[in-house]
C-alpha cells in the first residue's frame, strides 16, 4: 500500500485549525496527530503550510453546447486547471439539448468525461426539455447517483421551462430525495428589455448588465421558493449575484425552508465598470447573471459570513474572446454567457477572503470544500480532512503569492478577467486520492485518474 506523511503543517478543517501530522495510505487519510511516527513510502515536509482538503467546485461547464458553440475547456483541460488550482472534485452540469432524452444527457456526459477528467467528478442534469416520459427517467437517473437537477429561469426557447414545468421537476425531485438546483431570472422580462436596447442601437456588452437589473433575480428567487414550498422540494440557488436575493434566501432558511444558495468567485471581486472597457473587452466579462455594483459584492460577502450562502463556486464556463465571444460583436444577446473561473477559485477565495480578514480560514474551507459536499451528498468522502476520507490534500503556502495571468494559466482559454491580480498565498501541492496531480501550478497527473462519483440522496 501506498503512503505518504504530512508532517509539521497545520490541519485546517470547517470549525478548528491545529498543528498535526497527516497520514495517508492507499488514498485514504488513516490518521492525523502529533508527531505521527509511521515509516512512510514518502514524507512531504509542510512546516509553515496548511492542509486544506481539496476545494470541491458544483458549479462547473465543460464540453457543454451553449449559445452556437461549446465551452473551450473539455473534462481534460478543464479538470487539469481545477487540480492546478487546488480543487480535487467537481460536478458539472450535464445539459440536456432539446429533443434529447435525460438518460441519454446522462450517458453522452459519461462517455465525455470517462477516460479524461483528471480529477474526480459528479454530474447535476440540467432539464430543458419536459418530452412525455421525461419526469418519470428522472428516478433512474437518480438511481445512477446523479441526485440533483437544474432547471433555468432564462433563456427561453432554449433552456427555460415555465413555472408549471419547474414545478414539476420539484415534486418529482422532493419524491426522489433529491434537490433542484435553480438560474433565477426572470427570463421573459430580460428578454423584453433586451430588445427594446438593441432597437435603440444599444448593443455594447455593456447593455447585457443594463437588461439584467437586479431585481430580474430578486423577482425569481422569490417565486422559485414560493414554487418549492407548494411542491414540497428542496431546492439550491446558483450564481446569486444581488443583496436582495441573499436575503430572500435568508429569510427562508429562518422558517426552516430547505433552501441554500451560493454565490461565485466573480461577483465576489470584480465589477460593472469592467463592461465599459474599449475594443469590445467587455464581453470577456458577459456573464449571466451580470457583474454588479460595490454594495451587492459587500452583501454576498456578509451572506457568506453570516451563513446565508454557503458554497461559492466558480461557474467555470469558458468562452475565447476570438471566435466565441465575438460572435456577439453587434449583439450583446448574441455573446456567448460565460467565463472561466475554476483554476482561480480557491487562490482568489484565500487571497480576497481570508487575507483580507472577510473570512476565518475555516470558513473558507467550508465555503469552497465541506459545504459543498454536504450539499450535493459527497461528504465526508470529499470536502474534509478526516479519518477515512479520501486523501484530497492541498499544501497552502501562507507566505507565497499568487499572481494570475492568460499566459501562465492552464484552462484552456485566452483570457482571464483577473490578469495581473497578485494576491497573497499559494497552492504548492495538490493530491487527489493521495496522488500528486499539481506541484507550484503546474500539472503533473494524468488524464483519466479521475473517478466518477455516484452521490447520495439528501
Amino acid at each position: 500500500m501506498a503512503s505518504t506523511l504530512f508532517s509539521g503543517g497545520t490541519v485546517v478543517t470547517s470549525d478548528a485549525s491545529f498543528a498535526a501530522d497527516l497520514l495517508v495510505v492507499d488514498g485514504r487519510v488513516a490518521a492525523i496527530g502529533s508527531a505521527l511516527s509511521a515509516d512512510a513510502d514518502e514524507r512531504v515536509d509542510c512546516n509553515g503550510r496548511l492542509l486544506v482538503p481539496g476545494g470541491v467546485d458544483v458549479h462547473t461547464h465543460l464540453d457543454a453546447p451553449m449559445m452556437g458553440t461549446t465551452t473551450s475547456d473539455d473534462f481534460e483541460s478543464g479538470t487539469r486547471a481545477a487540480a492546478c488550482g487546488g480543487t480535487t472534485t467537481i460536478v458539472d452540469f450535464a445539459l440536456q439539448v432539446k429533443g434529447q432524452r435525460i438518460p441519454e444527457t446522462l450517458a453522452l456526459y459519461h462517455e465525455k468525461a470517462a477516460g479524461r477528467a483528471a480529477v474526480d467528478y459528479g454530474f447535476h442534469i440540467a432539464v430543458t426539455d419536459l418530452y412525455d416520459g421525461a419526469i418519470a427517467d428522472l428516478g433512474g437517473v437518480v438511481d445512477d447517483g446523479v441526485t440533483s437537477f437544474k432547471i433555468f429561469m432564462a433563456y427561453r426557447g432554449m433552456m427555460m421551462l415555465d413555472d408549471g414545468e419547474m414545478f414539476e421537476v420539484m415534486r418529482e425531485a422532493g419524491r426522489r430525495g433529491a434537490q433542484v438546483c435553480i438560474h433565477a431570472e426572470n427570463g421573459d422580462v430580460i428578454d423584453r428589455v433586451a430588445a427594446d436596447l438593441v432597437a435603440q442601437d444599444k448593443t455594447e456588452p455593456r447593455y447585457h448588465a443594463v437588461s439584467r437589473p437586479p431585481s430580474t433575480e430578486v423577482e425569481a428567487v422569490r417565486r422559485a421558493i414560493q414554487i418549492s414550498r407548494i411542491a414540497d422540494a428542496p431546492i439550491y440557488f446558483v450564481h446569486l449575484s444581488v443583496a436582495g436575493s441573499a436575503e430572500a434566501v435568508a429569510a427562508a432558511r429562518a422558517e426552516d425552508w430547505p433552501v441554500s444558495a451560493e454565490t461565485c468567485t466573480h461577483y465576489l471581486t470584480l465589477g460593472p465598470e469592467l463592461y465599459d472597457r474599449p475594443d469590445f473587452e467587455g464581453a470577456k466579462v458577459v456573464l449571466t447573471p451580470p457583474l454588479r455594483e460595490p454594495e451587492h459584492r459587500e452583501a454576498l460577502w456578509k451572506s457568506l459570513r453570516t451563513g446565508a450562502l454557503g458554497v461559492v463556486s466558480s461557474d467555470h464556463c469558458p468562452f475565447c474572446f476570438r471566435d466565441q465571444k465575438e460572435l456577439g460583436r453587434d449583439d450583446f444577446r448574441r455573446i456567448p454567457n460565460g467565463g472561466p473561473g475554476v483554476e482561480h477559485r480557491m487562490p482568489l477565495m484565500y487571497g480576497e477572503g481570508v487575507r483580507t480578514g472577510r473570512l476565518s480560514v475555516e470558513q473558507y474551507v467550508n465555503l469552497t470544500a465541506t459545504t459543498p459536499a454536504k450539499s450535493f451528498g459527497l461528504f465526508p468522502r470529499k470536502g474534509a480532512l478526516t479519518v477515512g476520507s479520501d486523501a484530497d490534500v492541498v499544501v497552502l503556502d501562507p507566505s507565497g503569492t499568487t499572481t494570475i495571468s492568460a499566459d501562465t494559466q492552464v484552462q484552456r482559454i485566452d483570457y482571464t478577467p483577473w490578469e495581473g491580480w497578485t494576491t497573497p498565498g499559494r497552492i504548492e501541492r495538490v493530491y487527489s486520492r493521495g496522488r500528486l496531480v499539481s506541484r507550484d501550478g503546474s500539472f503533473v497527473g494524468n488524464a483519466g485518474h479521475g473517478r466518477y462519483l455516484a452521490r447520495s440522496r439528501l
